[in-house]
């Protein structure tokens, strides 16, 4: 005889920050969610690993007694500068950000919500049904959510056009706690991460302590020439002085979609997509967390406002969703910047000479592209 079918009101498919953002906005609403993730918790992330303080406050967190259990490094500047080139460090006596670990955060935000969470279980089958959606051949519920990231199945069914005409922004990195002696002998200031904008504009590379932990990355629109950057990022690094001694070569790649080139829809009749799923990742500085949260929440308002259960996955619903998103973030329409209309080698020199001075990098590069102040 076979099992029963449950219900639930809404299922997530991914338990990273979106998905746990939606489920602990919905905490109070009286509807049944169910979240689904393949992964165990705490499990490995690829991730740089800043979150601006805004994102603490939207979920109700309190830094301190977040780093009561968990990595937490305060951040009062960046060290910015081009490839090669001129330098610029920028502080603040305010802290401007927060260095985590994503294993430890995204366990820590998972673990706060009251939803019925399924850790090592994939979404394996979507199939319609009359009253919405079959999940799994065992879950029957109106609404199903996108927030499993990049690659989330849910996403697949809401693309514009063939997966690989997609924008990716691909980047390699590595995260490792240093050993004693690799601590004492690394130089980078914990508060001040640096980033290393590549000459042509398309990418950066970053490296960013977390007490003994050392996150060391480069992200790029041109996927082909990914390792060669990385390798000569690494090179300058080590020119610098700047790497440990014996640091591993394990590094790993991910991947996201930038907000305004992200060809996903955000929802269709019973499913919507939130974080990285949907392709949110801030356009200059790559930034996914906040946008993650930020659509997790407006999403869970607005199915709270629903008139009722089953009109979770209405389309009239989800583009209340829809609209709320746009607001916050801006058109999703891709405007070049000027860099854009101008010649490669022109690119280059005014990069070299403009990102390293301390005014362009403290109110450009840092306050606009990365704390979106």
């Amino acid at each position: 005889m076979a099992a029963p079918l449950e219900s639930a009101d809404v299922v997530i498919i991914g338990g990273g920050p979106a998905g746990s953002s939606l489920a602990l906005g919905l905490g109070e609403s009286g509807l049944r969610v169910v979240i689904l993730d393949r992964a165990r918790f705490p499990r490995d992330k690829l991730c740089a690993g800043w979150v601006t303080p805004p994102v603490f406050e939207a979920l109700g967190i309190e830094p301190e007694a977040y780093a009561m259990d968990h990595v937490l490094q305060p951040i009062h500047g960046f060290r910015v500068g081009v490839s090669g080139g001129r330098e610029s460090a920028t502080h603040s006596d305010e802290v401007v950000s927060y260095g985590i670990r994503r294993c430890e955060f995204d366990a820590h935000l998972l673990s706060r919500t009251d939803s019925d969470v399924r850790e090592g279980e994939s979404l394996r089958s979507l199939e319609r049904q009359a009253s919405g959606w079959l999940v799994n051949d065992s879950i029957q519920a109106p609404l199903v959510v996108g927030a499993g990231g990049h690659f989330c199945p849910v996403a697949r069914r809401l693309m514009l056009g063939p997966k690989s005409e997609e924008p990716l922004i691909a980047a390699q990195e590595i995260e490792f706690r240093m050993t004693p002696e690799q601590a004492k002998a690394c130089p980078v200031a914990a508060e001040t991460p640096q980033i290393s904008f590549l000459r042509d504009l398309k990418g950066y590379g970053w490296i960013f302590r977390k007490g003994d932990w050392l996150n060391v990355g480069l992200g790029r629109q041109d996927r082909e020439h990914l390792s060669k950057h990385l390798e000569s990022f690494l090179g300058e690094l080590r020119r610098a002085g700047r790497l440990p001694p014996d640091m591993p070569k394990d590094f790993h790649g991910h991947a996201y979609l930038l907000y305004d080139q992200a060809p996903r829809r955000l929802f269709d009749e019973g499913l919507a997509l939130i974080g990285d799923a949907a392709g949110l990742a801030y356009p200059r500085s790559g930034e996914g967390i906040r946008p993650a949260v930020e659509s997790g929440l407006l999403l869970a308002r607005t199915l709270r406002n629903a008139s009722s259960a089953d009109k979770l996955g209405a389309p009239e619903t989800l583009a209340g969703y829809e609209r709320d998103l746009l607001d916050r973030f801006g058109s999703r329409e891709h405007r070049p910047g000027p860099t854009d209309r101008l010649p490669a080698p022109l690119v280059r020199f005014l990069a070299a000479r403009l990102l390293g001075h301390p005014r362009i990098a403290r109110d450009i590069v840092v306050r606009r592209w990365f704390l979106r102040a």
